[in-house]
């Protein structure tokens, strides 16, 4: 039995200190000093497998409805968290129905390397029209709530990011372009939860064929309605607006050559910069990466460059 007894007890301890340690986590979004040492490059909050390609941060900007919805960083190679660099935040296409952040991968990898901060928003999406509940709201109401929750979160943790809270451009595609349209025009429709205090206006606009004019004969209206001088950022344009740069293909089913040559003519009444790129024989969603096997994308850069070198937030090219 004695024999018996101290098998157990040997076997126990081993057992005990053989087991892991258990060490406490850093909270979702906080950087160590450790981090900051190596440039605060490593993950805030655990990685999902859908991440973005090249984000080296990931925080919970926002818990609404049970949800925690993320923003997905990606900083320069020489980024240290006391820059003040100039940012752009990206909204993915979908209609306001799919997608995800990943869409603006490649432009964040180029926006990179030429010295900015660049940020993808996880925003929440809506039913599809013959599956949203009569008594339930079809508008993108929540899409463009957690658009300004973003906004205004990136704001306001500009020095942890290492970014300039005046330099935050919005950037976006389709219906992603209509949320950072918004964002450089419109006033209201703010998260009951957010701080307003804090601004979340756009310094710029980088609008790839966005859906921004929801009125009559526009895109949307099906679920705007009458109220599409809530949500079009087309019909709230004024002399206070960021400086925007548009691209759109010529054969765009969902936007017309008209509607954006009229965008851009109602913000230059107002002395606003606004550049409008057409592609001729393009079409909805011809700025993607591997649309066309990148030939699209890389003559957007070059104008998204140009209009960056004209702002001063990128250093002229020597």
């Amino acid at each position: 039995m004695h024999s018996l007894v101290s098998s157990l007890c040997l076997t126990l301890t081993i057992c005990l200190l053989s087991a892991p340690t258990l060490t406490a986590q850093t909270k979702p979004g906080k950087i160590t000093k450790s981090e900051q040492a190596q440039g605060g490059r490593k993950n805030s909050v655990s990685k999902p497998n859908d991440q973005p390609k090249y984000a080296d941060q990931a925080h919970v900007y926002k818990t609404v409805d049970g949800r925690a919805l993320s923003l997905y960083v990606t900083h320069p190679a020489e980024w240290k968290p006391s820059d003040q660099r100039p940012a752009v935040v990206f909204f993915h296409g979908g209609g306001w129905v799919g997608g995800k952040p990943g869409q603006f991968d490649e432009h964040c990898k180029h926006l990179s390397e030429l010295g900015l901060v660049t940020i993808q928003v996880e925003y929440r999406l809506l039913k599809r029209n013959k599956e949203t509940p009569v008594t339930e709201d079809k508008t993108p109401t929540r899409c463009i709530e957690d658009a300004r929750s973003a906004m205004r979160w990136v704001r306001k943790h500009a020095k942890k990011l290492g970014v300039d809270p005046d330099r935050i451009a919005s950037g976006g595609g389709s219906a992603g372009g209509h949320l950072a349209a918004f964002l450089g025009t419109t006033d209201g429709i703010d998260s009951p939860q957010d701080d307003l205090a804090i601004s979340p206006r756009a310094n710029a606009m980088l609008l790839f064929n966005p859906v921004y004019d929801n009125g009559p004969g526009g895109w949307g209206t099906q679920r705007i309605g009458e109220r599409y001088r809530e949500f079009s950022p087309a019909h709230n344009i004024t002399r206070d607006d960021a400086p925007a740069i548009v691209f759109l293909g010529t054969e765009d089913k969902l936007i017309s050559v008209e509607t954006a040559k009229r965008f851009q003519d109602r913000m230059r009444a107002q002395g606003i910069t606004s550049e409008l790129h057409l592609y001729e024989g393009a079409g909805h969603g011809f700025f993607n990466y591997k649309r066309d096997e990148g030939k699209w994308f890389h003559l957007n850069m070059t104008a998204v460059d140009d209009f960056l070198l004209q702002l001063g937030w990128i250093p002229s090219k020597q």
